[in-house]
Order: C-alpha cells, then sequence, then structure tokens
C-alpha cells in the first residue's frame, strides 16, 4: 500500500516550475547579499564570526573573498534555474549555502534554516528532468513524469514549519498583543504605512492571522473546495511580510510552494502547455524503495522532534534559549540585554576585575548579539581569553548580564560568579551558569 502510494508516477510539471522559481529566488539570495551590504556588515567588517559552536575553522574568506563566494552562489543558482548540470550545480549552492549558514549567527534566520532543508531536498528531486538544458543536451533521459513522493515530502515539510510556527505563538506575550506591537513600533518610520501600522487593531489583527494562517494555511491549500481563497489571502499576507519585515526572498518562495499544491493539470495548462501531459499513473518500485523510506521516514521525524526538544531542556526557552534555534520560532520575541564581560589574572593575588571593552573585538550587530545570546556570551568569553593568552595572560572571563525580554524589566541573566572561558557548552541539555526563574 505505500509503495502504491509513494512510487505511483505522475505529472512532474509543478516540480519543473518549482525548480525554475527556486533557482532565481536563491540567485536573487546571493546577488541581493552583494547589493545591499550585507556581506560587509555581516562577514567582512566583523573580526571574526559567531559560528555554530564546534564549527570554528568555519570563517569568512580574507579580503573581499567572501563577494566572489557569493557571486559563485549566484553563478549556482542560475545553473539551478536553467537546469545546467543540475546536481552538481544545486550540490555546489547546498554546500556553499550550509558554509555560510553554519559560519555565522548574528544574522541567524529560521528562513536560512528552510533554505538550506529546501536546497538538500532539491538535491534529491528529479527537478531538471523537463524544461533543463541537461533534458536538451540528453533528450534520452527527459522524463514528464515524478514519483509520488516528491510532491509528499515537500507538503510533509511545510505543514511541520507552519504547524510549529504556529503553536509557538501560543503564549501571552503574543496573545495579548504585546510581541506584533512592539515589532510595529520598530517600523514606526516607514512613509505612508509606519503611522498606520501603530494602530491597536493592526497589532491584534497581525497577532491572530498570524497564529490561524500558519495553522491553517496547509490544509486549506490540500483541500480543493478553499484552496483559491486561500491562495489570495497567502498572496496578501506574504506581500504583507515582505514589505513590512522586509525578510528577503522568504514571501515569493512560500508563494512558489503553491505549485505543488493545485492540480497537476491546471499547473500544466498555465505553466507547461507544450509538454506532454502524463496520465499513465504507472506505478515504477524502484530496486532501493525500502533504502528511500527509511531515509525519508528517518526525515521527518528529525523535523517533528528538533523543534520540541525545549520541552526537555530545564527553563523556558523564552529567557534561556535554549533550544530556540532550528524550531521554527520566528519573529517570537524582542530580546535586549545589558552585558558586560570583565577579566581576573589568575595570577594576580588580589583578583583584581578588568572590565573588557567589547568595541575592540565586535562590530555593532554583533554587539547587540553578544548582549542577549547565552551562546554568543560563551564564545566571546572564549575569544577574550584567547585575546589575554596572546599577551602572555592566563585569565578568567566573568559576565555580569541582565536580559528584557519583550520589553519587560531587565532580570540577571548569567551567573556572575561562573568563569564562562573554563565551561562547556552544553548543546542538548541545559547550561547551569543561565539563571532560570520559577514561572
Amino acid at each position: 500500500m505505500i509503495n502504491r502510494w509513494l512510487f505511483t508516477q505522475i505529472d512532474n510539471s509543478s516540480l519543473i516550475v518549482f525548480r525554475v522559481i527556486f533557482g532565481f529566488l536563491i540567485m536573487l539570495e546571493a546577488v541581493g547579499a552583494i547589493f545591499t551590504g550585507w556581506i560587509q556588515r555581516t562577514l567582512i567588517a566583523p573580526k571574526f564570526t559567531f559560528n555554530f559552536i564546534g564549527l570554528d575553522f568555519l570563517q569568512p574568506l580574507p579580503g573581499d573573498g567572501m563577494y566572489y563566494y557569493y557571486a559563485v552562489l549566484g553563478v549556482f543558482g542560475f545553473l539551478v534555474m536553467i537546469g545546467y548540470k543540475y546536481r552538481w550545480s544545486m550540490a555546489g549552492y547546498t554546500i556553499l549555502w550550509a558554509g555560510v549558514y553554519f559560519m555565522q549567527k548574528t544574522s541567524y534566520n529560521n528562513h536560512y534554516y528552510l533554505l538550506l532543508l529546501l536546497c538538500l531536498m532539491m538535491l534529491a528531486l528529479p527537478a531538471a528532468d523537463y524544461f533543463s538544458v541537461d533534458s536538451r543536451q540528453h533528450p534520452e533521459k527527459q522524463k514528464t513524469y515524478m514519483p509520488r513522493w516528491c510532491v509528499l515530502i515537500i507538503i510533509a515539510q511545510l505543514w511541520i514549519v507552519y504547524t510549529y510556527a504556529s503553536v509557538a505563538k501560543l503564549y501571552p506575550d503574543w496573545l495579548d498583543g504585546t510581541v506584533p506591537k512592539n515589532l510595529m513600533a520598530a517600523r514606526a518610520y516607514y512613509p505612508i504605512i509606519g503611522e498606520w501600522l501603530q494602530a491597536s487593531w493592526v497589532r491584534y489583527c497581525i497577532a491572530y492571522t498570524g497564529i490561524l494562517f500558519d495553522l491553517l494555511v496547509i490544509p486549506l491549500l490540500l483541500w480543493r473546495r478553499t484552496r483559491f481563497a486561500i491562495f489570495i489571502i497567502s498572496i496578501f499576507f506574504h506581500m504583507f511580510n515582505s514589505i513590512v519585515f522586509q525578510i528577503g526572498i522568504f514571501p515569493y518562495l512560500s508563494l512558489g510552494f503553491t505549485v505543488f499544491f493545485f492540480s497537476k493539470e491546471r499547473i500544466h495548462r498555465l505553466f507547461m502547455k507544450r509538454k506532454p501531459f502524463y496520465t499513465a499513473n504507472e506505478i515504477k518500485i524502484p530496486r532501493y524503495n525500502k533504502a528511500l523510506i527509511a531515509v525519508l521516514s528517518v526525515w521527518l521525524v528529525i523535523q517533528i522532534a528538533l523543534p520540541v526538544r525545549h520541552w526537555f531542556i530545564p527553563g523556558d526557552v523564552l529567557w534561556t534559549e535554549e533550544g530556540h534555534r532550528l524550531s521554527w520560532r520566528m519573529m517570537l520575541r524582542g530580546r535586549s540585554g545589558l552585558t558586560h564581560f570583565y577579566v581576573v589574572d589568575k595570577n594576580d593575588p588580589e583578583g583584581k576585575r578588568e572590565r573588557v571593552d567589547k568595541n575592540l573585538f565586535l562590530s555593532k550587530k554583533q554587539l547587540r548579539t553578544v548582549a542577549s545570546k547565552p551562546d554568543a556570551m560563551w564564545q566571546f568569553a572564549q575569544r577574550v581569553k584567547a585575546a589575554y593568552a596572546t599577551q602572555g595572560r592566563d585569565v578568567a572571563v566573568y559576565v555580569d548580564s541582565e536580559i528584557s525580554i519583550n520589553g519587560k524589566a531587565r532580570k540577571k541573566f548569567i551567573d556572575p560568579e561562573v568563569d564562562l572561558a573554563s565551561v562547556p557548552w552544553n548543546c542538548f541539555t541545559t547550561n547551569p551558569w543561565i539563571i532560570k526563574y520559577e514561572e
């Protein structure tokens, strides 16, 4: 039964159209990073980046190297779009995107994570079997069909993302409009719409529309009777997000996903009239079907499990940040802090504390990250210790930090008596030097 469900061959117009959209958007993502100054601010200006812990070897290329890096990314995106050497081009983009994703967390974004997952998925899908340079050069390999699992895995991934994004919003500061109010206050300077965004009804509309849209958009796209209506709503929803939150290609990518929900006949008729429409619905079970099912199952289990891991870590994730990343907790809270670092020379009998001038080490953007994120604080403590070691000094690094969540009163965040430079970072359990509070 499962083999019939997964391996029935269906028309591949939706995947072909999505490949073109996807390639175009990832090309824009790379080119945009060059021309908007993102590379300069995030990768070139800082003396170092806050990489994912354990991947310290990932640091930006020297000089103008990251501009060339992103130029190559853009070329790979273009090649994906036209379907030239598709597997190699998609693999190249995936590797380079993974490198820059794990290289820096200062501009961490759930959409960057989703793009990495999509790159891995597109690498495995037969997205260049038609309307591509590859299929023109090798017409004997041209196909007008694909196994059904290619569509199902994308829909399942999207359902996971949107569902967790909705559920994460079910907490007091979102439900009472505090978070949307703060988000809109930061955009009061926008021309024309800035003042309008401050209206109280707007914040509540954003709060509850966000919950309902994320929770219902996939089911309503799957149901034929509501599909067109929710598609029109999606256009407005994602264009609003694009204009107000300026979140790059994600709104347009989200609209591109809808090709997997409309009927195969409609997508073929709208975009690929010249392509023969596949109607045979033949079942072709590959010899590696059991291995493929196992891989798909493991993928989905990981995607379902990662976002709930914070429930198994002591403390509120909104406060501790432990388990926040890779969990689809998108635009969920405002976080700010007042954080100072002090060093004590271990050979100083008086144990005198010296305040560290963070400006000597960090960019403006990194200063905001270090002020409120515990993993960045820990990493910076390691950097400070290493910097003093070059002067022949063995120091302990202490942190005095107070954090505010959603504009509320600041509270002590880090145990000021713990030498952060001498304790390990726990990736899967709690870090005891983060102060927890009873609810």
